[in-house]
């Protein structure tokens, strides 16, 4: 193949290709008969570019072309944004629409749970016979007397911090994931941490321990049990839309519910992240009482401003959560 030969017959296009892509990128538009022209002279330095590379790939023609055709690529489809970009959008909008639009899932879901925990510790509080039937009294006393404190000094906290992570983002999956069977899964593991939280805490007060069990769990546990009540809301409303879908088709319904709480999920990692942090850092640290209690609050009350501020802001703006329609995949349309 004649590469002089190529380039003579074929640089005129080439060179009016690269003059529209560097047009196509400035504020003035091109003409309906530009952008027509740009997508066939695109086309067709893409043709050129395989016979190129197939029968003569000459390294220099070839690096031109494949400029060129990624530019044209770019100047018809639009550039993929920059994954910096891409990381902030997901959570200053994204994340914080979709928990945000789940409120009402998650929301009762946490009262319910905390009522439930309450409710178990006031019981076992104040029941001693019911404190018998549960641990013989050689466990209750190791429970309140060692076995609580030390699970969180037992361990380096860097350690620590990632056991904590690995074990709160396992059971998180647990509740969420556990929508997809109409939620069964997700009602009992939901009901499970409250019977724990609850039995321990009515042991450790009827101890005379209270303020240990409060000083112990709340500096992360306040904002390791939201992010277990935001999975456990969105597994819930993932069950309840495979009962009922709306006026959406099932599978229509399923896949965008199931993308919107696949972006809960990313988000809860980094949540969960930093209550393993406050886990291994600050619970067992040398503060005060208050003062562990007080950062767990914080860090509850930033989260749950976060979420609303900018999760109402999102869907204001008519964010729903899910990806951008480029990334959702194609779908053939339907009659009404």
């Amino acid at each position: 193949m004649d590469i002089d030969a190529f380039v003579v017959v074929h640089g005129e296009e080439w060179a009016r290709l690269e003059r529209l892509i560097r047009r196509a990128g400035r504020a003035s538009r091109l003409s309906g008969p530009e952008v027509d022209e740009l997508v066939t002279l695109y086309q067709r330095a893409a043709t050129h570019l395989s016979i190129i590379q197939t029968r003569s790939p000459d390294p220099v023609l070839v690096a031109r072309l494949s400029r060129l055709v990624n530019g044209g690529r770019s100047a018809i489809a639009g550039a993929h944004a920059p994954a910096w970009r891409q990381l902030l959008r997901f959570f200053t909008t994204t994340f914080p629409v979709a928990v945000y639009r789940t409120r009402t899932w998650w929301v009762p879901t946490a009262i319910v749970s905390l009522v439930i925990a309450v409710a178990l510790g006031v019981w076992v509080d104040s029941h001693p016979d019911v404190q018998r039937s549960l641990l013989p009294p050689a466990a209750v006393r190791d429970l309140v007397n060692h076995q609580f404190a030390d699970y969180y000094r037992a361990h380096p906290a860097h350690d620590f911090a990632a056991q904590v992570w690995t074990n709160n983002v396992w059971v998180s999956a647990e509740v969420l994931v556990g929508g997809l069977g109409l939620g069964i899964l997700t009602v009992f593991s939901l009901i499970t941490n409250s019977v724990n939280v609850g039995v321990i805490g009515g042991y450790m007060f009827a101890a005379g321990k209270g303020g240990l069990f409060l000083g112990l769990i709340c500096p992360h546990g306040i904002l390791e049990l939201t992010a277990v009540f935001v999975a456990g809301g969105t597994g819930l409303r993932l069950g309840w839309t495979m009962v009922d879908p709306g006026p959406r088709r099932r599978a229509d319904a399923l896949a965008q519910e199931g993308r919107s709480s696949a972006t809960i999920a990313l988000g809860l990692v980094v949540v969960l992240a930093v209550s393993g942090v406050l886990e291994a850092f600050v619970t067992p640290s040398g503060l005060p009482t208050w003062a562990r209690i007080g950062i767990g609050v914080l860090a509850e009350v930033g989260f749950l401003a976060y979420v609303w501020v900018l999760g109402r802001r999102g869907v204001q703006a008519g964010d729903t959560g899910d990806l951008e329609p480029e990334l959702r995949g194609d779908t053939a349309p339907v009659a009404a």
